[in-house]
């Protein structure tokens, strides 16, 4: 199976799409497949995903698009997830969950298993990526 490179580079130009419809629940979130999206800054760098409809007790999760704070970061995502999200694989958005800063622990960012975002639809998966050695839990800043 080819990988194809993704271009995550920032910022998203306006094509964040205001909801992601996931084509698999994210692990420990079973249930919550659609997300509303809320960008927290001016310039599109992060972004809260606020699960949508509220039947279930809420999901707030962060993400920013990775080349912001890691500028040589470009993982070869697996062409199944492309597949699967649909649309055109050079047109698909990469972001990365970040976990907020505690009182011990620096923001971190978990670049193993970014989200690939088609735009246009908002299709949206989580994938593992398993030939790159990216960190789960990278500090931002």
């Amino acid at each position: 199976m080819s990988a194809l490179p993704v271009d995550g580079l920032p910022p998203t130009d306006g094509r964040m799409p205001p909801q992601l419809r996931l084509c698999a629940p994210l692990p420990g979130l079973p249930g919550h497949d659609t997300f509303t999206m809320d960008a927290l800054d001016d310039d599109g760098t992060l972004f809260a995903m606020r699960s949508a409809p509220a039947d279930r007790a809420p999901v707030r999760l962060f993400v920013v698009p990775p080349r912001v704070f890691f500028p040589d970061y470009a993982p070869s995502v697996d062409a199944e997830a492309h597949t699967l999200v649909g649309g055109r694989a050079e047109d698909h958005l990469l972001l990365v969950v970040v976990h907020p800063a505690d009182r011990d622990t620096p923001p971190t960012a978990n670049l193993l298993a970014p989200l690939v975002v088609d735009p246009t639809t908002g299709a949206a998966m989580q994938t593992v990526l398993g030939d790159d050695d990216w960190p789960l839990h990278a500090p931002l800043g």
